[in-house]
């Protein structure tokens, strides 16, 4: 039987992020609310184009196509939009196929406040204001940055990265870092090695992920043919012997990644034009901005790395 929504796997998605709304969004900033709803309403049959998150919705709608009897996944709308003004993105979810069908519409509200409400473990925006108010409130929320959208149809594979502190873990050695030097970060981290890090704001998002792949492994144990569509990284700054916590951290959660790097201060870039991950999460957006601009980045805006001071340099762990 398909899974209730309580125990689906669900994301949050606001229309900025699914889809191309710069045009819309000048409207708005130029000519203000009553011009947008005309403007929407004009082109309610003018179908949008792909936003930066487009790509991995439409990869994480699919693993219910591999699971038809359970549907463990669910994608909803959250969206500052009217119900008038949000007929243009239904209309545009249907044109490219996505199963979409809850929404909520907040007319000029942010509608972080309904993330719990529908189970969700990522809220993903545009608006980094709505994401920030998200993270205060203790939700799992990350804001998409600008970027080419590339969403090849002969690549069904779903690939997800993650940086490590302040995204999967809390923000503990990061702070241990900011108020010290490397040195003391490395000791103190070796200290702890035996005590996992305090989940971070996208913990449940990965330990769900996980889940789903372990779906894919009783499928590859009844069929040898059957070929993966998940695949996750962790991405880190961390070296040796820094590494060892994370690993501890992982293996309490009973979870863990197809790919793990450990870069010592290497450019995060090195690997992500290899492992060509559909989004990417960092907690320093400095980081993000610093990348290509045709790989999906999102940025955390949670604990020390986003409180006003200085970020630290990339070869911080």
């Amino acid at each position: 039987m398909p899974y209730p929504i309580d125990k689906k796997f669900v994301i949050a998605v606001s229309s900025s992020a699914l889809f191309d709304l710069g045009e819309s969004d000048r409207v708005f900033r130029d000519q203000g609310p009553v011009a947008y709803k005309a403007y929407q309403e004009q082109n309610r049959d003018e179908i949008l184009g792909k936003g930066v998150a487009f790509p991995f919705i439409r990869r994480f709608l699919n693993i219910n196509a591999r699971f038809g009897a359970e549907q463990p996944v669910e994608v909803v709308l959250l969206s500052r939009n009217s119900a008038a003004t949000g007929q243009r993105v239904f209309r545009s979810i249907r044109h490219h196929g996505l199963d979409i069908s809850r929404a909520a519409f907040t007319e000029g509200k942010s509608p972080y406040p309904y993330i719990p409400a529908f189970n969700a473990s990522l809220f993903l925006s545009a608006n980094e204001n709505d994401v920030q108010k998200a993270i205060a409130a203790c939700y799992p929320a990350g804001a998409v940055l600008p970027s080419a959208v590339f969403d090849d149809p002969d690549d069904e594979e779903l690939r997800v990265a993650f940086d490590f502190d302040g995204v999967l873990a809390d923000d503990e050695a990061e702070t241990v870092y900011r108020n010290g030097q490397l040195r003391q970060f490395h000791q103190h981290e070796l200290d702890r090695s035996h005590i996992p890090h305090n989940p971070g704001p996208l913990a449940d998002l990965f330990r769900k992920l996980a889940i789903m792949q372990q779906l894919e492994d009783r499928t590859i144990e009844q069929d040898r043919n059957y070929k993966r569509i998940l695949r996750t990284a962790i991405i880190t700054a961390r070296n040796a012997p820094a590494h060892e916590r994370v690993i501890t951290t992982l293996e309490s959660w009973g979870v863990s990644a197809n790919e793990t790097f450990f870069l010592g201060g290497m450019s995060k870039e090195r690997i992500l034009t290899i492992f060509k991950p559909h989004i990417f999460f960092d907690d320093q957006k400095s980081h993000l901005s610093a990348r290509g601009k045709d790989i999906p980045m999102v940025h955390i805006p949670f604990g020390i790395a986003n409180r006003g001071k200085p970020e630290s340099a990339e070869s911080a762990y």
